[in-house]
């Protein structure tokens, strides 16, 4: 039988550490502030004495390489929560030390093989393997011990290996570029692919080698997505217009057009007119909460929209915080409440759901301009 989080994931088909800088408190409000406060104390809650921090409540404790169906990518998601809020796993503090046990049980449970896969060990795939990666680059530097830095660094590097290698699978012209399911996957959509172009841009911030062309053939990836009419030069003829789950069709939603907006802001194309384009399309489409992958789709919205600026960060902002601070539960947590993303879980739904209230804390490099 498929795990919740397995259904979630297939149905999806969905640097050196800059310094942390001091969270402008000012900007926040005393209700973001407390939905915060209490969305990070229920998040510490869940780990387990393995140092996961799933949704399940065994305390068994897990065999290195065989960890449970998806507990590293979600543990990843929990702790890129916990950080974006200020909370590293070098911190003494009790939610510091949570996170620091969070980082050692991805360090020591996981298990790569011999290609640098982090997506084998949980069964989370491509997806896991992204997730991961991208936690990984940006929590060097704030290792709790040096044990657990050295390893880290070991298993970023593998993994970043692993991405590049990925991406020059031979595919057609449309796929080029991007990634899939597995390393050896033929074609591409843009969920998988933002997840490494994510890693690879946070690993390239924290001082790996990544090169430009990897990057460069991702974010033509990402830009193939992009549904708009385009004139002899390529240049698109509507400055109103969403990404697709796949190149040049598929579905146009809420949550593939934030990634794509995103996404391409982190490779530093800030006013490119996918860039324009997408986050307009997003101010006059803005989130529901019932609709699908809601909770995918607003953490790239809250902080897309944010790198935009202007009228579209501020809408944005108004909208995230007005949603969540609302459908937060008395306990601090939020669940998913459309189709296949309840299968997620409120772990997921929860350290997304802080990553999109963290937007003016700064504290994770992958987000700085």
């Amino acid at each position: 039988m498929k795990s919740p989080a397995l259904s979630f994931l297939t149905l999806l088909s969905m640097s050196l550490c800059a310094p942390a800088q001091s969270p402008k408190t000012e900007l926040i409000s005393p209700q973001v502030k407390a939905a915060v406060e209490k969305a990070v104390k229920w998040l510490v809650a869940q780990q387990r004495p393995a140092g996961l921090i799933v949704d399940e409540k065994s305390n068994n404790i897990p065999k290195r390489g065989d960890l449970p169906s998806h507990s590293a990518a979600m543990t990843s998601l929990a702790l890129m929560g916990l950080a974006s809020v200020g909370h590293m796993p070098s911190d003494p503090t009790p939610e510091g030390k949570a996170a620091g046990k969070a980082l050692r049980y991805l360090v020591e449970g996981i298990e790569p093989d011999e290609n640098g896969y982090l997506g084998r060990s949980d069964r989370s795939r491509m997806y896991g393997h992204g997730i991961i990666s991208l936690t990984l680059a940006e929590m060097i530097g704030h290792a709790p011990d040096d044990s657990t830095d050295k390893r880290m660094r070991g298993m970023l590097d593998g993994a970043i290996k692993l991405i590049l290698r990925s991406q020059q699978v031979s595919k057609s012209e449309a796929n080029r570029g991007g990634w899939r399911y597995e390393p050896q996957s033929s074609d591409s959509d843009i969920s998988v692919s933002v997840w490494q172009l994510m890693a690879l841009r946070a690993a390239k911030n924290a001082g790996f080698d990544v090169p430009k062309d990897a990057i460069d053939n991702a974010v033509a990836y990402i830009k193939r997505s992009y549904q708009v009419e385009r004139d002899a030069n390529g240049l698109p003829k509507s400055d109103n217009a969403a990404f697709s789950y796949e190149p040049y069709g598929g579905r146009k939603t809420f949550s593939t057009t934030a990634a794509g907006l995103l996404s391409l802001q982190v490779c530093g194309l800030y006013d490119a007119p996918e860039v324009v384009g997408s986050a307009n399309w997003l101010l006059k489409s803005p989130p529901e909460i019932n609709e699908p992958w809601f909770f995918y789709g607003c953490y790239y919205y809250a902080q897309g929209m944010y790198q935009r600026g202007g009228d579209h960060a501020a809408t944005a902002r108004q909208r995230t915080e007005q949603i969540l601070v609302s459908a937060q539960s008395a306990e601090g947590n939020w669940y998913p409440r459309n189709g296949n993303e309840k299968s997620a879980g409120a772990v997921y739904a929860t350290s997304l759901a802080l990553l999109s209230l963290s937007i003016h804390h700064h504290f994770l490099p992958i987000y700085q301009k």
